[in-house]
């Protein structure tokens, strides 16, 4: 499996199948855990035909999370390439200011961390995401 970041933009808004949102509230990272995986992960979710991807990230983030008041960045494209085959995404963060109450009936829990989570539903891919946020984009306070 190989990783691939872009500058935002670069890749065709049409090849982008993913929204990956990295969010903060209140210094702390929010992770989600489905119902389906049980397992944590940052808010993500695919893009509805015709939906353009900046405007996935705001849904996803607002249906998984329950946020009701943040500001979201987009940050980085990025491709997973598995065996011959890769996939598209947009890389975003996220400052959560205030939560309603969660509607998402896929959604186990959210959870607030320090860190990275153990038991990831995609260690391999979620864990260098956040890391090149981390790198990119120390956490901020987004007015």
């Amino acid at each position: 499996m190989e990783i691939g970041f872009y500058n935002y933009g670069t890749i065709d808004n049409k090849n982008l199948k993913f929204a990956i949102i990295f969010s903060m509230y209140k210094d702390k990272y929010v992770f989600v855990k489905t119902k389906k995986r049980g397992t944590w992960e940052m808010p993500a979710g695919h893009r509805e035909p015709g939906e353009d991807i900046n405007i996935t990230a705001s849904r996803e983030l607002r249906e998984e999370t329950g946020a009701k008041r943040f500001t979201i960045l987009p940050v980085n494209d990025y491709s997973v390439k598995i065996s011959e085959s890769s996939t598209y995404g947009r890389l975003f963060y996220a400052n959560i200011k205030e939560f309603n109450n969660l509607a998402d009936k896929e959604i186990e829990e959210v959870k607030l961390f320090d860190a990275l989570p153990d038991k990831l539903s995609y260690p391999k891919i979620q864990s260098v995401l956040f890391e090149k946020i981390l790198k990119a984009h120390k956490p901020i306070e987004l007015n």
